[in-house]
């Protein structure tokens, strides 16, 4: 979008689907308003004094550090914020400086992600994430360095152009479903920033998720898919 694609090409509404293991084969399913999460990355890394594991009180411990910090993370979501909002912190990678099993490291790395539903709860997660690091590295005498990466933000469906894409389902298969909200992310969500428009999903029929190795596109998908994309250019973009 930063390009100016909407602009150049006269852009007026956005559509977008998403093949979705778990739902009945050629079903569709969607929602108004928020529909998937805002994805952000951090990246933690402690720094203390490494040295022998048999004289820990000469050491500035980064793996004690660490293990506080993945079990406090948690507290962002459990006591941080509103129970009703939706919001995920996941450490997903804990790395040493040493591979030894003698040897105290000098440095660990953590990495993760946070998924929120909300610019305030996201904003939250970032403000805290940096003070219990930073607070859990100066209590053992250690240093923390927080980088917080900001990715897709929250994909938004517009009101009218969903009920639409939901009208238009219904006539290929017979209904259309209210969706749940997802917590993963998807970068269609920047052109719905831009643009009008919605993103739907299209059942998949009882298989693995999506990103698991073991999954598989469900062929006969594709006469409800294919429909749904022919019923919106139909009638949004009529012949003359």
């Amino acid at each position: 979008c930063e390009d100016g694609m909407m602009d150049r090409w006269g852009i007026q509404e956005v559509y977008g689907m998403h093949n979705w293991p778990g739902m009945p084969t050629g079903s569709f399913g969607i929602r108004p308003g928020s529909f998937f999460a805002a994805t952000d990355q951090f990246d933690i890394t402690f720094e203390g004094r490494g040295g022998h594991a048999a004289k820990p009180h000469e050491t500035i411990d980064t793996t004690v550090m660490a293990a506080q910090a993945v079990l406090a993370l948690q507290t962002i979501a459990a006591r941080n914020a509103d129970p009703v909002e939706q919001i995920v912190v996941s450490v997903t990678a804990f790395e040493t400086s040493s591979k030894a099993f003698n040897v105290i490291p000098q440095r660990v790395q953590m990495k993760g992600t946070v998924r929120t539903m909300s610019a305030e709860v996201r904003s939250l997660a970032e403000k805290r994430i940096n003070e219990i690091c930073n607070g859990i590295a100066a209590t053992f005498g250690g240093k923390a360095n927080v980088t917080y990466h900001r990715g897709y933000p929250v994909m938004v469906n517009h009101d009218e152009q969903t009920e639409f894409a939901a009208d238009v389902a219904r006539s290929v298969s017979g209904d259309c479903v209210e969706a749940p909200l997802v917590m993963g992310g998807e970068d269609f969500a920047f052109m719905l920033e831009e643009r009008p428009g919605a993103y739907i999903l299209v059942g998949n029929g009882d298989t693995a998720a999506v990103h698991h190795p073991e999954y598989n596109f469900n062929d006969e998908a594709i006469p409800a898919g294919c429909s749904w994309w022919a019923g919106i250019v139909e009638q949004r973009m009529p012949a003359a």
